[in-house]
């Protein structure tokens, strides 16, 4: 087999898919051992492919067999398989199964071919389907055969992209294929006959998708961020810029080259900065890199595939952003060598102007960690002075490191100098320093009064009369060049407890002091003053006075506890007393506990044993005590000096208990000090409570009694009860009394009446003839039954004819016998046709039926 690479054949290895067959590395092949030839044709597939660039070449060889089994073969040129051959190569059959036959013509042991890969080409264009080889089985001369494929890409997912004839055997691709999605396919070839028996063993296929060059390099950032030192030497590396490209790597699809195509700003050099083609890493190519000229780069990053060649390759590009860092290349320098500077006096921690703002500043340099690489640093200073961290890139603080008294220094001269921090870069020959002259000049200004001694501590025993001189709490006026006075005056007094005088700041007592107010901490009680002068403006201080107060025995102790319960017959039950002092020592305890002998039943009943110093018990002492409520009293003295004494009351309860020495509920209500006269008196008050509810009940009923048999008869002047009204009744009414109802019932004569034609009558009118006489009603009310009295009165004015309203039926829709007017049927609807009613639409909704009758033109 020849073969020629274009590179000498150096390292190109062969192999055949046959282990019957090899081929040597002159490309001489032979029959690894004795064969017997199945068929008059053989064909085999060489493979040539070189281990450095893993290019592969094939080839199919045929061999032909003669008569005498002496084997003549056919030794085609060898050639790379390219997508356009593929035609040529999809016209040839192959022969997986072939059967071993032995001398007598029986039928040997079959062995299953190694079929060589099939290449497919992706982003083919068809038409589809397009056949790839042909797949037979010898035994199809004997029997008829079905050809299937089974595995991904036939029958799994995807589906069908390969598919085969079941009877050519023709396998074919059904779509263009994409390596990127799925760079190869192993598929499995069956040979059945008709019934579904397998006639051959399955057969191994390996398709694989030939890369085409469909996919550009995609940059992991489009914007990479990088940074190198000014002046850095050439061939610093900078950053490292990555393109992915999803094509084949190991073929000129996928292999990435990079370049610099622009660099902005192109100073000092339009091309400081290189880039690796094949790894992408960017390195400084040139000398000059300088922040403050130039601070950040710009430099647009080009990857193109197929090795780089612009002409059949895809691109792509990205940003790299070179931030150029800066280095202590630059000494500080002072703009102004002297400065003068007023302050006021007495300014402590006031901050001069930075030298910047007063006309002297240095230039600075801030590393790459933005610490400022200049320091301030005091030459042949003031001890009033120090200096601080800069607030600003170019700036540093001096202040005052003491307060400055104009009374004592009028003016200071400093000699400022500014150094590096760090040393400066290699190569700089410059000085690492530079000084300045400050004169500061101090303004008198007026100060506040301060108290000499503050907080001031004084010490007195409590209870000192009012009107006590305590101290005199007096401030001091810095200002000794002003005449100014100081005035006094009280600003925090809790208890009100103290005076100041406010010209010579004596402080007097306003109440007794007493060491046991809430206003003590600690036996101490503190006020604060204020001392102001009369400067222009004015100025003021403030003090602390803090008055311990000594303890005297001015307080009695008390005893716990007030209410105590205890059993009527002695036991183990006894009651425990404490006492209690508001003094402290030696003005407290040990305390003395005593029963007083008046009155006699005390000490008689009662018995008091002291425990220790605080502590006593209180028992009975005799073998009975009745249950009830008992005061004893009880006389505790402190030990103070002189000592005093309380006498304590202690609300005993003695109670009936039980086995256990516990109050029994009986002997609980007993001993709540309701005695035999309290329950009498409060047994009393509840039946007075009750005597005088049904006293008023009783008085409640009595009166109802006399409302209802109260006479109903008044005197006449109060009588209403002719004037009730009946509002819904055409009769007149009370406003009708007074008037004469005859000039609106009848006319003034009776002519037309009498002389009305038979017919129908109204019946509403006032009745003709001549009317019944009643009796006259008596002005003196009856003395009878108001019932009765009602009675008669209904009788007499249904009996009434001329009484208003008439007992009549009241005809309302008759309308006479004749009208002037005449009948409203004689009006007819004009048919002139002269009058025009269209406007009757424009009348609104209450004229429709107007304007339908007459608008609406003629009628049919």
């Amino acid at each position: 087999v020849k073969f020629n690479n274009c590179a000498g054949n150096k390292g190109v290895r062969y192999e055949t898919n046959s282990l019957d067959f090899k081929v040597r590395a002159d490309g001489t092949m032979y029959a690894a051992h004795q064969v017997q030839m199945p068929s008059k044709q053989l064909i085999l597939m060489v493979t040539a492919w070189d281990p450095q660039t893993l290019g592969r070449w094939e080839a199919i060889v045929r061999f032909l067999v003669a008569e005498k089994s002496q084997h003549n073969g056919h030794k085609p040129k060898g050639r790379k398989t390219v997508p356009g051959e593929l035609a040529q190569q999809q016209s040839d059959t192959l022969l997986p199964w072939r059967q071993h036959h032995s001398a007598n013509g029986l039928r040997r042991q079959k062995r299953d071919w190694v079929i060589p890969p099939i290449n497919v080409p992706e982003n083919s264009r068809g038409p589809f389907p397009q056949q790839l080889v042909r797949i037979r089985s010898d035994k199809d001369k004997e029997i008829h055969i079905r050809y299937s494929i089974t595995g991904v890409g036939a029958d799994q997912p995807p589906m069908e992209v390969f598919s085969i004839d079941p009877v050519s055997g023709r396998m074919y691709v059904t779509r263009p294929m994409d390596r990127e999605e799925r760079a190869s396919y192993h598929l499995r070839a069956h040979a059945v006959d008709m019934n579904g028996n397998k006639v051959e063993n399955p057969i191994d296929l390996y398709i694989y998708v030939i890369d085409m060059n469909d996919n550009r390099p995609e940059f992991i950032n489009q914007v990479y961020n990088g940074s190198v030192d000014e002046g850095s030497k050439p061939g610093t590396y900078v950053m490292t810029v990555t393109a992915n490209d999803a094509d084949d790597s190991t073929t000129a699809n996928g292999m990435v080259r990079y370049r610099i195509v622009t660099q902005t700003p192109q100073s000092p050099s339009q091309n400081m900065f290189t880039i690796n083609s094949e790894t992408g890493d960017i390195v400084t190519v040139a000398a000059g890199l300088d922040r403050e000229k130039v601070q950040q780069y710009l430099v647009i990053v080009q990857a193109t595939d197929m090795e780089g060649n612009l002409n059949y390759g895809l691109s792509n590009t990205a940003t790299a952003i070179i931030t150029v860092t800066d280095v202590n290349d630059n000494p500080p320098e002072f703009t102004t060598s002297t400065v003068s500077i007023n302050t006021s006096a007495h300014c402590t921690s006031r901050r001069i102007q930075s030298l910047l703002r007063n006309g002297v500043a240095w230039q600075q340099k801030v590393v790459r960690d933005g610490t400022p690489r200049t320091t301030c640093t005091r030459v042949l200073t003031h001890s009033h002075f120090g200096s601080s961290r800069p607030r600003g890139p170019r700036e540093k603080m001096q202040h005052f490191a003491a307060a400055v008294d104009y009374e004592m220094n009028r003016a200071f001269m400093l000699t400022v100098m500014v150094s590096n921090q760090a040393p400066l870069a290699s190569g700089i020959q410059m000085s690492f320093q530079s000084t300045a002259g400050v004169t500061i000049s101090v303004t008198d200004v007026n100060e506040a009064p301060y108290f000499p001694t503050n907080h001031k501590l004084i010490r007195l025993e409590e209870g000192v009369p009012t009107g006590t001189v305590l101290t005199t709490f007096s401030a001091v006026d810095p200002d000794r060049f002003m005449q100014q006075a100081v005035r006094y005056s009280k600003l925090s007094d809790p208890a009100n407890w103290l005076n100041i005088n406010a010209t010579n700041g004596q402080i007097t007592t306003a109440a007794v002091l007493d060491r046991e107010s809430d206003y003590i901490k600690n036996n101490v009680y503190e006020a604060t003053f204020l001392a102001a002068d009369n400067g222009i403006p004015p100025a003021s201080g403030t003090g602390t006075l803090q008055i311990y107060l000594i303890d005297i025995n001015d307080n009695a102790p008390e005893l716990l506890p007030k209410e105590a319960q205890i059993c009527e017959k002695p036991n183990l039950n006894v009651i425990n007393i404490t006492a209690a002092d508001a003094d402290i020592d030696p003005n407290v305890g040990p305390f003395v506990f005593e029963l007083p002998s008046v009155p006699s039943a005390v000490r008689k009943n009662w018995t008091i044993t002291r425990l220790n110093g605080d502590y006593a018990q209180l028992s009975l002492r005799i073998m009975y005590l009745e249950a009830g409520v008992y005061d004893v009293p009880i006389i505790v003295t402190d030990s103070g000096n002189p000592p005093l004494y309380n006498t304590c009351v202690i609300k005993v309860k003695v109670c009936p208990c039980d086995e256990n020495g516990d109050c029994t509920t009986i002997g609980a209500v007993a001993a709540a000090g309701l005695g035999t006269g309290a329950i009498i008196a409060i047994l009393i008050c509840i039946i007075i409570l009750l005597t005088m509810v049904l006293l008023f009940v009783v008085w409640m009923k009595r009166r109802e009694k006399e409302r209802h048999t109260k006479q109903l008869l008044i005197d006449p002047e109060d009588d209403v009860r002719d004037n009730i009204l009946k509002y819904d009744e055409e009769g007149g009414g009370e406003e009708d009394q007074d008037y004469d109802l005859s000039q609106l019932q009848q006319p003034e004569t009776m002519d037309h009446v009498l002389n009305k034609t038979p017919g129908v009558r109204r019946v509403d009118e006032r009745p003709i003839g001549a009317e019944p006489q009643y009796p006259i009603r008596p002005v003196i009310p009856h003395p009878g039954d108001i019932g009765d009295f009602i009675n008669e009165g209904l009788r007499a004015a249904d009996n009434d004819p001329t009484a208003p309203p008439y007992d009549s039926l009241l005809v309302f829709d008759y309308e006479g016998s004749g009208s002037t007017a005449g009948s409203v049927s004689s009006l007819n609807s004009s048919s002139s046709g002269d009058q025009n009613y269209d406007y009757l639409n424009d009348w609104g909704p209450r004229f429709k039926k107007l304007a339908d009758m007459y608008g609406g033109g003629e009628e049919d």
